[in-house]
């Protein structure tokens, strides 16, 4: 049953509009774009989302996962297979030997100790569950991979506690060939235990299975010319230690045909993983709940893919727990579709984008770093309703475009938009702490902005040039919350909130105060870039009352409230509110 659809193809619309279906919001509507009139001609990527962005609706969506259980057999019932170099020897009527390939015809539990210059084939009963139990095995094979699971029902490859066991398969494969992996699985695989497993793909992957992947525990170390860890249907994580290091992608799920398939989902362990191409790459969704992720993509290596990823996804990014580093060469944080961030910790340094989504980017809870990046965060809709968000950019911090309209369009910045069309693009600010630090803009939509909770601090640009601190095509709409800016460019916002502007300069680092006609201070943050202007909205605000603007304690200037300040060097603005 289909679940989930993503449309990527551009279609003709009269409206530019996108239809996100039970996404959750922080506000009625506040992550579904406001529709304007456009160009016939304007085309626009199309996402139907019939789960919330959270981590539990979008497995809930997904294909069941096989795994085999450390419950599900006995290591009292494991029959010994002996290896010994160019052969092996076992007293199971399920072990046949053939010079140097050992074959498994039967389910069972089957040990596995000594070096093997060969190939262990599973070739058992569709309905057959294998155990293979690592017990200090060194398999190396020269023309195939070392482990090749033809037949079976589920797998399991078992690494005995304290054993230390290696894999190695053939240098090159055919383009051809199917099994090209050191661990090749045609069934559901499953690797567990307490001891140790370092695999050598030198020919193409490092552990491959056609269904699903499943890693519960072990200390597992990959070094492959292509990708490290491919679960085609899906592959999982829920333990264990993880050290990747992939000419292509690290983890993989590349099932396209299935839309409740294709997913990669991490419950825990620690995973540092290096490549080439994308750290996460999932047809459709990346989920993590918990576990140590340390992702550096295409920044070493060869990457066939000319836009390496830190987490890549088709369809839905879900980050709602643990603690994710990504260094990548183009994006940290990127989907297709749209990424929800629910509790998970979260730091980026990326090429590109720090965190990208074609549609929605929600952020509810936990924290997202962007400590460089040319965008910090790209979407078509932007939701902050909590936790902490904190950016770092050369160009725009945070920025609501579609398509190929990814930035500055207006060329002329500021709060309150330019004379561009407002394409339906939304920044919502609901709840939680924003901190941006722009040498662009820093908060930047195509459409409309809208501040009604939290506490958002803006820094820069350090000068006009066309750029703002707060720039929108439609209307800047403050209605609760706090705006903080230290910056260049000031428009007259909309809203009920009282907010109060003047010309002040300084420098980073420098503090900057708000004080009322009686001397008390009303509000006060520090710069992270210099300025030659001052903003702030809040509740502590009287209408129409005056207002002094300290520069670490020194008087720069005196405002009333709702009255704005001219441009200090690019397009202006001010005036009372209407």
């Amino acid at each position: 049953m289909l679940r989930r659809r993503l449309i990527l193809a551009s279609v003709p619309l009269t409206l530019a509009a996108v239809v996100l279906a039970g996404c959750a919001t922080a506000t009625a509507g506040s992550t579904t774009p406001t529709t304007s009139a456009v160009d016939e001609t304007t085309t626009e990527a199309a996402v139907t989302i019939d789960s919330d962005l959270d981590a539990d609706a979008v497995l809930a969506a997904n294909a069941d996962v096989t795994t085999v259980n450390d419950d599900e057999w006995s290591a009292n019932d494991a029959v010994d297979v002996d290896l010994t170099g160019v052969t092996a020897s076992s007293d199971s009527p399920a072990v046949t030997v053939d010079g140097s390939t050992v074959t498994i015809t039967a389910a069972g539990v089957f040990r596995l100790s000594g070096s093997l210059d060969g190939q262990v084939l599973v070739a058992a009963p569709d309905d057959a569950q294998v155990v293979l139990l690592l017990d200090d095995a060194e398999i190396a094979a020269s023309d195939s991979p070392a482990i090749t699971v033809q037949t079976a029902d589920d797998v399991a490859i078992v690494l005995a506690d304290g054993s230390e066991n290696t894999v190695s398969d053939a240098s090159s494969y055919a383009d051809d060939a199917e099994a090209n992996a050191a661990i090749y699985s045609d069934a559901d695989l499953t690797i567990s235990g307490t001891g140790s497993l370092a695999v050598d793909g030198n020919g193409d992957d490092g552990i491959t299975s056609t269904d699903d992947l499943v890693v519960l525990s072990g200390e597992v170390t990959v070094d492959a010319a292509d990708d490290a860890l491919r679960g085609k249907d899906s592959l999982t994580v829920e333990g264990g230690t993880l050290d990747l290091a992939a000419g292509g992608d690290a983890l993989k799920s590349d099932q396209a045909d299935d839309v409740t398939q294709g997913f990669i989902a991490v419950a825990g362990g620690d995973i540092t993983a290096t490549s080439g191409d994308d750290g996460f790459a999932a047809a459709t969704d990346v989920v993590v709940t918990g576990g140590t992720l340390d992702l550096t993509a295409g920044t070493s290596g060869s990457a066939a893919d000319a836009s390496p990823q830190g987490i890549s996804a088709g369809v839905v990014v879900a980050l709602d727990g643990g603690e994710i580093a990504v260094e990548a060469a183009d994006d940290a944080v990127h989907s297709d579709g749209s990424i929800g961030l629910g509790g998970a910790s979260v730091t980026v340094t990326a090429g590109d984008d720090g965190v990208h989504a074609e549609q929605t980017l929600e952020i509810r809870d936990g924290a997202v770093t962007v400590t460089d990046a040319v965008e910090g965060l790209e979407a078509q809709s932007v939701v902050v309703a909590g936790g902490a968000v904190d950016v770092t950019s050369s160009d725009d911090g945070i920025n609501a475009a579609s398509g190929a309209a990814s930035s500055d369009t207006d060329g002329q910045g500021g709060m309150g938009g330019g004379g561009e069309t407002d394409t339906g693009e939304t920044i919502t600010i609901a709840g939680g702490t924003v901190r941006v630090a722009a040498v662009g803009d820093g908060l930047d939509s195509n459409g409309s902005i809208a501040i009604t909770g939290g506490t958002t601090t803006v820094s820069g640009p350090s000068s006009a040039g066309g750029q703002g601190a707060v720039d929108a095509n439609g209307a800047v709409t403050l209605d609760g919350g706090e705006l903080f800016v230290a910056g260049s460019v000031l428009k007259t916002p909309d809203g009920a909130q009282q907010w109060v502007a003047g010309t002040a300069s300084g420098s980073v680092g420098d503090t900057i105060e708000i004080t009322d006609a009686a001397g008390s201070v009303i509000a006060s943050f520090s710069a992270d870039q210099s300025f030659a202007a001052v903003f702030y909205s809040g509740p502590g605000l009287e209408d129409g009352a005056s207002y002094s603007i300290a520069v670490d304690g020194v008087i720069a200037a005196t405002a009333t409230e709702g009255t704005g300040v001219a441009s200090t060097g690019g397009p202006g603005g001010g005036g009372r509110r209407p």
